[in-house]
């Protein structure tokens, strides 16, 4: 059998892309996707709204491997500028590069922009998986060593890309995030019953004086979801946005973009006094996990936040039969909501042979602390022993 001719092409838009090539490798299965970040439609937002492109910082550089002419993987890679909207730091790594008179910027990205979700990174169709993975990670390397840029980096991908990886020489990394797990709860109640009595009544606490905020509280998705929810979420995220980063990712022309093509995958939990939006969460609904995105307020309320945030999406979690929620990045306060730590992965190329072998040593001792990290905070969770246990 003749090996295939593989040939690599950078994209500036996915527009030079067809939606049917690219989900045939971000959504092989059909139907619901494991996350829709990866998706034709997704992608196709951010570069649609401004989000990406311009002045982001986040020029599109949509990588395509094609066997015999038929495309067989994708990545949404990104040159960067900076690298804020990661949520895997580097910021360090880059200090020290340009203090020894380098220049770390731009980058290569391999990621879902603002976007602290684990998925697949290496998008291939089925039957191509280890051929495509590993023609993309040559086509990337290839294309940072060319342009001499100083590294290239693939985050919050899975742990079985992070293997792979590792095993074609890249770099891996391990982070930490908070998640919550369902273990078949028939309802709140089932979950409450799997925590430590202090715990339990904590929450019933939390979420008594929550939905005690004098107004209601909507869970809402696709046709549901109409304009004018976009337009109160839109002030929420400015005002979280403006205190957390200084400037929004994402655009006002985002949201009108999920309206239009996104709003089956999302769930838009708003609470309302006299009809007015007050607060809001965003979370996208992947094929077995709910992934939380964004929160914003314009009034305070107490524990309203772990109530849209947390407990809304246990709640539709359970109800919709899903396996997982993912809460996004950092966030300790989590732990006492039932969410456990788990690691996150990620891959990197350097460059430069000596900041190479300066990183690895960095990265043996941090991936050492990250690991004790996650055994201190799994110990110190809310489960009764025995489950904690089982989480171990």
């Amino acid at each position: 059998m003749n090996t295939p001719t593989i040939e690599i092409t950078l994209h500036p838009s996915l527009a030079e892309i067809s939606a049917s090539d690219w989900d045939a490798c971000a959504n092989p299965e059909g139907g619901r996707p494991e996350d829709p970040f990866t998706t034709y439609r997704f992608l196709k937002a951010l570069e649609d709204s401004g989000s990406v492109g311009g002045r982001s910082g986040w020029q599109p550089r949509y990588l395509v491997a094609r066997a015999d002419g038929q495309v067989i993987a994708c990545a949404p890679m990104y040159a960067k500028s900076h690298s804020q909207g990661e949520y895997i730091f580097d910021f360090n790594w880059a200090q020290a590069y340009e203090n020894a008179g380098g220049a770390y910027y731009p980058k290569l990205q391999i990621a879902v922009p603002f976007t602290p979700a684990t998925g697949r990174r290496f998008l291939t169709r089925p039957g191509f998986e280890a051929m495509g993975m590993s023609a993309l990670i040559q086509g990337a390397v290839q294309v940072a060593s060319d342009n001499e840029l100083s590294s290239l980096h693939i985050t919050f991908c899975t742990e079985a890309e992070a293997l792979a990886g590792a095993e074609m020489g890249l770099m891996s990394r391990v982070g930490q995030q908070f998640h919550w797990v369902n273990r078949d709860y028939a309802d709140f109640d089932g979950f409450l019953a799997d925590l430590s009595s202090r715990k339990r009544k904590n929450i019933r606490r939390e979420r008594a004086e929550a939905q005690g905020f004098g107004g209601q509280i909507l869970a809402l998705t696709g046709n549901d979801i109409q304009p004018e929810h976009w337009d109160a979420f839109w002030r929420f995220y400015q005002d979280t946005g403006n205190r957390k980063w200084g400037t929004p990712y994402l655009t006002r022309a985002f949201f009108d973009c999920a309206q239009e093509s996104l709003r089956d995958d999302m769930l838009l939990v708003l609470a309302l006094v006299d009809g007015r939006p007050v607060a809001g969460a965003l979370n996208f609904i992947g094929r077995e996990t709910l992934f939380g995105r964004y929160w914003g307020s314009t009034e305070y309320y107490p524990s309203l936040h772990f109530e849209l945030c947390y407990y809304q999406a246990i709640d539709y979690a359970i109800k919709n039969g899903l396996s997982r929620v993912e809460a996004g990045a950092q966030g300790e306060h989590k732990l006492a909501r039932g969410y456990l730590p788990v690691a996150t992965h990620s891959l990197h190329w350097i460059g430069d042979l000596a900041f190479r072998d300066a990183i690895a040593r960095y990265l043996i001792a941090e991936t050492r602390a990250v690991d004790e990290e996650i055994e201190v905070l799994t110990a110190y969770g809310p489960f009764k022993r025995d489950k904690r246990e089982e989480q171990q």
